[in-house]
């Protein structure tokens, strides 16, 4: 154990007599052990999206898709799927909305198509994009069919600007919106859960309840608003 002890601190005093006497080769051995490490994160480029401002996100998985390759829009569905009895009952207008994935924005597209692909991968929905894009002329029109429809007025919703989209479910070949059904009732809670995990504004939470609308909140998009 003694000799032990006295190889190693021969050892230690061996070395800091080196040291002392090869200070400048010293200082180049541990600049080649650090700058490699700091270089990385001085040059490291910014994450594809910023998420500071909308709170920390546990969901690994949501994380890596955020910051991912871009995800396709699904196939649009048929023209007929829109005008069945059900669907004219809750949204009589919905015929002539726009479901043009190319007319929104495509950093609100990619967190959209991530809540698509989740809610199919997760809960089995497959969902469908009802309304994306409105022309302030749409929306003036809307408007005017009163406060139960919407209360903003040409500008002033995020549907103008590619920013916003109302969703809906297609089950068994057909588009169910009915917020009356128990099952799809909870189908809309969890894509709420999820497009809030990405950073989108859910209508569920409005005290004019939109379940199927998120949108993406800009600063200054809305004007007076921050």
């Amino acid at each position: 154990m003694d000799h032990s002890r006295s190889a190693t601190s021969s050892g230690i005093a061996s070395a800091s007599g080196w040291i002392a006497r090869n200070r400048l080769l010293a200082a180049l051995a541990l600049a080649a052990l650090v700058l490699p490490s700091l270089l990385v994160v001085v040059t490291r480029g910014p994450a594809i999206f910023d998420f500071a401002e909308q709170g920390s996100f546990g969901d690994r998985q949501i994380t890596l898709l955020l910051e991912g390759e871009q995800l396709v829009p699904p196939a649009a569905l048929p023209p007929e799927v829109f005008t069945t009895r059900e669907v004219e009952l809750i949204r009589p207008d919905i015929a002539y909305a726009s479901r043009d994935w190319a007319l929104l924005d495509q950093e609100f597209v990619h967190r959209l198509l991530v809540v698509f692909k989740l809610m199919k991968e997760r809960h089995g929905y497959q969902m469908a994009l009802i309304e994306g894009y409105r022309s302030p002329q749409r929306q003036e029109e809307l408007l005017a069919q009163g406060a139960h429809v919407t209360r903003a007025g040409a500008n002033m919703s995020y549907h103008q600007h590619g920013l916003a989209a109302d969703v809906a479910f297609f089950v068994n070949g057909r588009v169910v919106i009915s917020e009356r059904d128990p099952q799809i009732m909870r189908a809309y809670q969890l894509y709420g859960e999820i497009a809030e995990q990405v950073g989108l504004t859910w209508g569920g939470r409005w005290k004019m309840q939109d379940y199927g609308h998120v949108e993406l909140r800009r600063p200054g998009v809305l004007g007076s608003e921050t």
